[in-house]
């Protein structure tokens, strides 16, 4: 059988992917070498921080904006709670160039957001010691997304929708000018479009993408009784960004990690043991600005980057292979729009284009691509 789509890795962008693509109509085939969800990538680890003012860049805005109704429109169909409005509060000396960013983006879309002071933050956030030359950009829409839920729950609408889904298949090679998947029981499959939505796997897939991957660590906290109002939150220090995400309810677990930092590895030779040294600089950060939670550790997990050099996604079609789409290299912060990126690789699958300008991610700005 031909497909008209097969997607290559179903996680939270490949899973978005096949829903968006199955909802055109198109006969779509997901290929997942273990479970949809699963924890061995980087789609897994309860929740991630979702947010739209971008220090990142301001381009990435409309996508952001495009993202929350689909979120919400998922949550809807499944039935199950994807997005808490719990507000994002982000932290850093002002002149610090995030902290700027975020200011200048706020201000170009027109986001609602307010500005506090150091003394602002710990009269309304008691947990938090922000820094004497701190302030913060508090976003009431930020909130929390809960990861496994939305990749399952995109994996099971795209069932509905009439799409095959296939869990445990390993992916031995892919041609992406003939856009087919040869796997590792030798069995070749053959589709109108290839999406590679592999995440760490994609230096292995397509080894010429400028794609490195890094090894990071989730931890969780058991919060105090006294803790108090506790939003999502990213920190800018001169100890690297750290970012927080609250649990469910007061007494579920906080998770906080740093964001980037990690070490270099391959998808096949993580280490997925932690150790007491792998959260040695969260426990910095928690004892200067976040000293109630200064507890005991209750999780731990590891997942990985994909980063691209620039830290700006991977969202087009192979310059040499018209009918390869890539979806990756999210660097750490892709999931957020993973709704929104399904889209619109079922945009550029079906129409060829996309509404967005996607100029920031385009796979042309590197010189060397895979064939």
């Amino acid at each position: 059988m031909t497909w008209d789509a097969i997607v290559v890795g179903v996680g939270g962008l490949g899973a978005a992917a096949v829903d968006h693509l199955a909802a055109r109509g198109l006969r779509v085939l997901g290929l997942e070498r273990t479970t949809v969800p699963n924890a061995l990538g980087s789609s897994h680890g309860r929740t991630r921080v979702i947010r739209k003012a971008y220090f990142e860049d301001p381009r990435y805005v409309p996508l952001l904006e495009r993202a929350y109704p689909l979120w919400e429109a998922l949550e809807r169909d499944a039935g199950v709670s994807l997005l808490r409005r719990t507000g994002c509060l982000e932290l850093g000396p002002r002149g610090n160039a995030c902290i700027e960013g975020l200011l200048a983006c706020a201000k170009q879309h027109g986001l609602p957001h307010e500005v506090l002071t150091a003394d602002e933050v710990r009269a309304r956030y008691p947990a938090f010691a922000p820094g004497s030359e701190d302030i913060a950009v508090f976003e009431a829409d930020g909130g929390v997304l809960q990861v496994e839920a939305c990749t399952r729950a995109h994996a099971d609408r795209a069932r509905r929708r009439g799409a095959e889904i296939r869990e445990g298949v390993r992916v031995a090679s892919i041609d992406p000018e003939r856009a087919t998947v040869t796997l590792e029981d030798g069995t070749q499959l053959s589709a109108g479009h290839l999406i590679v939505t592999a995440g760490a796997w994609l230096p292995t897939l397509l080894p010429a993408l400028p794609i490195t991957v890094e090894r990071q660590v989730q931890l969780w906290f058991s919060p105090p009784r006294d803790l108090g109002a506790f939003p999502a939150f990213i920190h800018f220090t001169e100890a690297g960004n750290f970012y927080g995400i609250p649990g469910e309810d007061a007494a579920a677990p906080i998770k906080v990690c740093r964001h980037h930092g990690g070490r270099a590895t391959t998808a096949d030779t993580l280490d997925r043991a932690c150790d007491d040294a792998d959260e040695v600089v969260v426990r910095g950060h928690l004892r200067r600005h976040l000293p109630r939670l200064d507890g005991a550790r209750v999780d731990a997990a590891v997942c990985m980057y994909a980063n691209t050099p620039d830290e700006n996604f991977l969202v087009g079609v192979l310059p040499t292979a018209a009918r390869t789409i890539v979806v990756g290299g999210g660097s750490g912060h892709a999931y957020k729009m993973a709704s929104v990126l399904g889209e619109v690789a079922a945009d550029l699958v079906t129409e060829g284009r996309s509404r967005f300008d996607l100029g920031l991610f385009s796979l042309e700005r590197s010189g060397r691509w895979a064939r």
